[in-house]
Order: structure tokens, then sequence, then C-alpha cells
């Protein structure tokens, strides 16, 4: 009896521990009194629900020879977050743009300077030890993102995360403005875009309340404000085609132009938008990804590449149906940066996956221990190989196909 009640009042002394550490871990992440959060400089930030697709409809392909783990890395510690890779109309290249402000183009030899996106440079943008170092200065600096040659007029059109869509002639050089607002609401985040043959250029925004260099806060908000664009070459009108985009990102024409796909990170699917035929201007689902999307591409065949920043995971499941807990979560003494490797599963590792232009998944490639491409921001295909850029690395991976 004297036994049976030491242990029940040794329950109850447990259970009260309990209750008081989970009050006081409660009490901090209301109050947040060290403001060591991820999300500590941000006193709006809102967490928002997302219906992210079932477990049994996620492709659950996987390459189980790890076969990206092949791949060669060129460039090393010469290119700083390569987002994009893009060809000149005479297969000159590859250009990228790097965490600096500039785009750089490989001669053959070696690396020189081909344009930049901002007039404002001074010492404040030379390069650093560390790609992390960029952020602060970003907006001043610039960061072109999606790269995309008009193969008619040779002109390199750029999606400036900071200045919105610019283009710079083929002898590079300062890019100018070509549009900054659509419907009177500035770009805070432009990111990717492609042409159609009459110069006509469709691109993301992928929020309208946070920047690149926050995109972090756009990804644990899981906020809806980005937008799909479309640029009239002819006009000079910027309208909006897509509203209320969950991290719109990569986007890329199908062959024919009869339509473009685009990323939707925050869902991890690929969306379709009609430009011919009697479904022009609609949209439909294209494609549900094994992880979230970063950039996308279009080989020869008429076969689209996505380049995936990770696999889908539980935590990510759960926070995407629950906001509370997220935002709970968030207000741990947890940095953004940890936060963001709980959030893809522990650590970086590449996934590459190439589906048909009906949106059937013909092939996958992975680095699934992060061993030789620990992140993959595009994959653009030339002659038998894949050029795999990254804002997360220092180099350029590139990956024989044959």
């Amino acid at each position: 009896m004297g036994r049976q009640g030491g242990n029940n009042e040794s329950s109850i002394s447990f259970a009260a521990v309990l209750a008081g550490l989970f009050f006081v871990v409660a009490l901090y992440c209301a109050t947040d009194p060290f403001k060591h959060s991820a999300i500590a400089d941000f006193p709006d930030f809102e967490t928002y629900y997302v219906e992210l697709p079932s477990w049994s409809e996620i492709p659950t392909e996987r390459d189980s020879d790890n076969l990206l783990q092949k791949s060669k890395i060129m460039f090393k510690d010469e290119v700083q977050g390569p987002e994009s890779v893009a060809f000149d109309p005479q297969g000159r290249g590859p250009y990228t743009g790097v965490a600096d402000g500039r785009v750089l183009f490989w001669t053959g030899q070696s690396w020189t300077d081909f344009a930049y996106t901002s007039s404002n440079r001074s010492e404040i943008c030379d390069p650093k030890p560390s790609i992390l170092s960029y952020s602060k200065n970003e907006h001043i600096c610039g960061r072109p993102l999606g790269l995309r040659f008009d193969k008619k007029t040779g002109y390199l059109y750029i999606a400036d995360a900071y200045f919105g869509l610019m283009k710079v002639g083929p002898e590079g050089g300062l890019a100018t403005s070509v549009s900054t607002e659509a419907e009177g609401v500035p770009f805070k985040f432009t990111n990717d875009l492609d042409l159609d043959d009459e110069g006509n250029v469709y691109f993301t925004d992928t929020s309208t309340k946070y920047s690149r260099r926050n995109f972090l806060q756009v990804v644990f908000s899981a906020e809806n404000t980005g937008r799909v664009l479309k640029y009239n070459a002819a006009t000079g009108e910027t309208t909006v085609l897509v509203r209320d985009v969950y991290f719109p990102n990569g986007l890329s024409l199908t062959k024919d132009g009869s339509f473009f796909v685009f990323c939707e990170g925050g869902k991890g699917r690929l969306r379709k938008y009609w430009l011919k035929g009697e479904k022009a201007g609609t949209t439909e689902n294209f494609a549900l990804l094994p992880g979230f999307p970063d950039n996308i591409r279009t080989n020869d065949k008429g076969d689209f590449w996505v380049a995936i920043h990770s696999r889908h995971s539980t935590l990510a499941s759960l926070e995407a149906e629950y906001p509370r807990l997220r935002k709970f979560l968030l207000k741990l003494p947890i940095s953004a940066k940890l936060q963001f490797l709980l959030h893809i599963g522990g650590r970086p590792h590449a996934v590459v996956v190439k589906y048909s232009a009906e949106g059937k998944l013909l092939q996958i490639l992975e680095d699934s221990q992060g061993k030789v491409v620990r992140a993959v921001s595009e994959v653009e295909e030339k002659d038998g190989k894949l050029w795999i850029g990254s804002v997360l690395m220092s180099f350029v991976a590139v990956y024989d196909l044959h």
C-alpha cells in the first residue's frame, strides 16, 4: 500500500514537472524574450495552412544507385552560388549569375565578367569567402537568378531578385530594366523566366512580402502572394497571369510553345498554363513531385528537367497541416538555418527529375547522401550532359547522361 502510494506520488510529481516544463517552453515561445528564434526579426510573421498532396499520391521512385555522385565538379571556388546556367544562341558558355551580382561567361579557358544588374557597385560587392556573406548587400549589388537568351536577338534576359526583369545585349555590360511592377505592385522576389518566339517574357515573382534574402521566411510562412507574369515585348506592358501562388519559382515553355510549366514550390508540384488552343489562359495541375522544386528547364526533346531542393518529409507535412505548430517550433531558440535543415529532412541532398511533355515521370537522379552534389537549383541539358547549378554551392556539377 505504501509502495503504491509512493508510486502515485512519483507519477504525480513527474507529471507536474512535465507540465511545468511545457508551460515554460510555451511561455518562452509566446514571448521570445532573447530574440533567438528564426522569426525574431519579423514581428508581423504569420504561418498559413498548405494543402499538400497525400502520401499515396507522391512519387516514390528513387535512384538507388545515387547516380549524381558520378557528377564531375567543375569550377570549384570560381563561381559562388550559380543559380542558373545558360548557353547563348551560338552555343557558347556557360553563363551564370553569381552571389555578388555579376553574370559570368566561361570563354573556354576562364571566367570573365559579362554583365551586372546594379549600377551601384562598390567594394561591398567584391567576392567574399562565404556565399552567405552576400545576403546583407544583395539589394545593393543585385542578385541575378533566372537567365534566358532571346535566340533571335542574342539579348540575355535576367530575372534579378531585387531589380526585376532586365536585359543586356550580346556584348554584355550593365543590364537595363524591362519591368519592375505589375498592377501597381512592385516585384519583391523576381525569380525565373522564359521567352516565346515573339520575344514575350513569362516570369515569376515569388513573393510580394519577402525579398530573396528572406526566402526562408517565405518557406516557413507558406504565404501565397506569389505571381506568374507576362511581359509583352510589343507593348511593354506587364500583366499578371496567375496569382496567389505558393512560392512560384522555375518556369519553362514547352517545345511547341503551346503552354508553359511553372514550379509551385510551396506545394511540391508543377502547374501548366495554356498559351494556345481552347484552354488558352487557363491553368491545370501538370505533375506532383517527390519533393519541393526550384527551377525547371526544357531539353531539345521537349522533356522537362526539374531541380528538387528537398524531398517531402514527415515534419514538413505536419507543419503544412498545422500552421500553429509550425509557428510554435519557429519561436524556439533555433536558428533559421537549422530550422531549414530540419524542414528538408536533416541534410542537404540533390534530387533531379525529368518529366515528359505529358507530365509523365521519366527519370530520377539523386545524391541522397549529399556526398558530391549537396544541393541543386537548376539543371540545363546540353550535348548529352546535365549542367547543375545551385545558389548554395561554389561550383557547377556536370553529369554525363551517356
